[in-house]
């Protein structure tokens, strides 16, 4: 069976080159008994692939059990794997079988691998070398055939290295790693993905798919997808649900979409590439809040005329209260990440080209009036074609989106 075949059979949306090579390694491996490891994010499927190795190979006939080994309590895991005897422990009533004794012949699945408590990982390293388990309460040891494969989201070297993971049975179970990719690095084959679940939906609350216009494809392959597969088909059901219209716009998909550390308070120290774009936003503000301030110094300097050492008239006042209201506004622009400045009004000129200004009184800074003023801008300059105006801000489509709904900006 090929690639094509098992996408098929099995459900499988995508031609990423590295989710083919992760089944091309499956389908190798499913006519043996090698022990394989399945890497990848949470949400990623990683479920899929020891059910292809199973109904590829040659146990498919046999059990298959799928074990999440993080949902089990640690006190009663061993039992629930490998079986106890009757009195071993407060409630065992009576003897009972464990997976290992139930699939003999077939297929074990450990997803959540990593989870497992040091004391299970010794019996399990056990099973993979001789075959054989003991039930909890028992001194008899009993054979079983069982093919395993595991998966988990976690580094297993990191695990290791903290002492979380045994690291004679990690190269056990990791005789065939297969890793499964991201959906953020399968760009081309989100919009796939989406269509899939739509019609899957559809079909399911029996109401027209919805689709994507040409901006919602683009705020949907840019969007980072933490969550992978799984939150994609989350979003895809709620859209199907509660919106009526059938058309999805990028507007209406970002508002959906979760923006995890974006604010501006967390811009210094990001890594991502949004709030990189978002912190270059920020450097442009200060800047043009530097010329604007060069501007009013230049302003006080003509205001105060040649050589004044009276007390200013009522004019004059007038007119460095105005400048001094100006310098408050554009210090509002300040990120809270930076010292606050201070302005005090009252004003005592010793002469023209030399003046004090005491500042006493602290106020409380925010970046919103000067990026609504920047977007409307760029979306006035750009006749509201948001592509060109987020190229011109520096940032992406979707943080530009976000803005536009966050500031009401939705009439430009």
């Amino acid at each position: 069976m090929n690639v094509l075949q098992v996408k098929q059979r099995f459900g499988i949306i995508g031609n990423a080159p590295l989710l083919n090579r992760a089944l091309e390694v499956a389908i190798q491996v499913a006519p043996t008994d090698i022990s394989v490891l399945v890497t990848g994010e949470s949400g990623t499927g990683k479920e899929i692939i020891p059910q292809v190795i199973h109904h590829l190979g040659k146990r498919k006939h046999g059990a298959y059990i799928a074990v999440n080994c993080g949902a089990i309590p640690e006190g009663t895991i061993d039992s629930e794997l490998f079986g106890h005897e009757k009195g071993s422990f407060t409630g065992a009533a009576g003897s009972r079988q464990g997976y290992f004794e139930v699939a003999n012949g077939g297929t074990i699945f450990l997803d959540e691998v990593a989870e497992l408590p040091m004391q299970t990982q010794v019996r399990l390293l056990r099973v993979l070398e001789t075959g054989e388990f003991i039930r909890v309460g028992s001194s008899k040891a009993i054979k079983t055939n069982v093919r395993v494969v595991a998966a988990t989201n976690e580094n297993m070297q990191q695990a290791i290295a903290s002492g979380k993971f045994r690291e004679d049975l990690f190269y056990r179970l990791n005789t065939v790693p297969i890793s499964l990719p991201a959906l953020r690095s399968r760009q081309e084959d989100i919009h796939l993905i989406f269509r899939k679940f739509a019609h899957d939906f559809a079909e399911k609350y029996r109401m027209p798919a919805i689709k994507l216009t040409e901006d919602a494809v683009d705020v949907l392959q840019s969007y980072p997808w933490p969550g992978n597969v799984r939150q994609l088909k989350n979003l895809v059901e709620q859209l199907s649900v509660i919106e009526t219209k059938r058309e999805i716009d990028g507007f209406m998909l970002s508002s959906y979409l979760p923006q995890p550390n974006e604010k501006v308070t967390a811009l210094v120290g990001a890594n991502n590439s949004d709030s990189f774009s978002e912190r270059e936003l920020m450097y442009k503000f200060l800047f043009d809040m530097k010329k604007d301030l060069t501007e009013l110094k230049k302003l006080v300097i003509d205001v105060i005329g040649q050589g004044l050492t009276t007390p200013l008239n009522t004019d004059q006042n007038e007119v460095l209260n105005r400048i001094y209201q100006e310098v408050n506004e554009t210090n509002a622009l300040i990120p809270r990440v930076l010292p606050a400045p201070t302005v005090e009004s009252n004003y005592q000129i010793k002469s023209a080209d030399s003046f004090e200004v005491h500042e006493e009184v602290e106020e409380s800074l925010s970046l919103e009036d000067r990026e609504k003023e920047l977007i409307r801008k760029a979306l006035d300059k750009h006749r509201g074609k948001r592509k060109y105006a987020a190229n011109e801000l520096g940032i992406s489509e979707r943080t530009l989106y976000r803005k536009i709904k966050e500031y009401n900006l939705t009439d430009l």
